[in-house]
């Protein structure tokens, strides 16, 4: 048996081995697949089978809102005539009521990916809306003329498609000057509810001091990446504000079960641009 083998080696390295025996040896008289399945009850966490996609249990039913995210990374030299090209077209698009669509913010990162734009969009109606947009744009010329001209002063760009979280705040415009952080998580895949779990308890420790922003998670693109996005009013009060969470109850078992869904994580720190509502 695994856990006899394992306490022979063990022997060597006493006093643990007592204290390991009385876990890993099972009671006398019970069957080999008894001890196989305690031990394996250890390690495996037992999920209930699900009957519905994560993005219908974790997304607002209320509002068919999609979510778009661009990340351009931009020649260096290019980036302001980049920035004043985009607000340009953005702030056409974003007051068009023809165009079932949003700009939400737009961002050059501070620390992070250097030359990089970060844009989030919002489609009104799901979908549809985002097709809406898609067919429309392709008979605009002044917009194909926009990426046309854009096109020169990319390195790379690309995107995913989101769902806003049920829990989290809407993502509204807000007064500045404000710094904004975008932390991003690769989750291990059929984690997403679990990590939906914990935030919806974990989230009100976040929101006091009218930090949280948003929270989203892929549907196309990357999956299971989490989007959080806070506002700071700069990077002193982005520590503060950081630290102070870890003296309320409660925040402290959020991160204790949340860090083991995760794979990768990435902090942006990035500043807004002139045409953004997120200010």
């Amino acid at each position: 048996m695994a856990a006899t083998r394992y306490l022979k080696r063990l022997r060597l390295h006493s006093p643990l081995y007592k204290c390991v025996s009385t876990l890993l040896l099972p009671r006398r008289g019970l069957a080999d697949k008894n001890e196989k399945g305690w031990l394996r009850s250890l390690f495996v966490h037992k999920v209930d089978p699900r009957t519905d996609a994560h993005s219908n249990l974790l997304s607002k039913k209320e509002t068919s809102n999609l979510y778009k995210i661009q990340f351009h990374n931009v020649k260096p030299e290019c980036l302001e005539a980049y920035n004043n090209l985009s607000a340009e077209v953005q702030g056409h698009l974003h007051h068009d009521s023809d165009y079932p669509c949003e700009v939400i913010g737009s961002w050059n990162t501070w620390y992070g990916e250097q030359d990089q734009a970060v844009h989030l969009w919002r489609y009104t109606g799901g979908y549809p809306a985002l097709t809406e947009c898609l067919n429309k744009l392709k008979q605009n010329k002044a917009y194909l003329e926009f990426r046309k001209q854009r096109s020169t002063m990319l390195i790379s760009r690309r995107n995913q498609l989101l769902l806003e979280f049920s829990f989290w705040n809407d993502p509204l415009p807000r007064a500045g000057p404000n710094i904004y952080e975008l932390r991003s998580y690769r989750l291990k895949p059929g984690t997403m509810i679990e990590w939906g779990n914990h935030w919806a308890r974990g989230i009100k420790y976040r929101q006091e001091n009218q930090e949280a922003v948003g929270g989203f998670f892929t549907q196309i693109g990357d999956l299971y990446i989490v989007h959080h996005l806070w506002a700071y009013k700069d990077l002193q009060s982005r520590d503060e504000t950081r630290n102070s969470a870890w003296q309320k109850p409660g925040w402290d078992s959020t991160v204790y079960y949340t860090v083991p869904l995760i794979r990768s994580m990435e902090s942006r720190i990035m500043i807004p641009t002139k045409n953004s509502p997120l200010q």
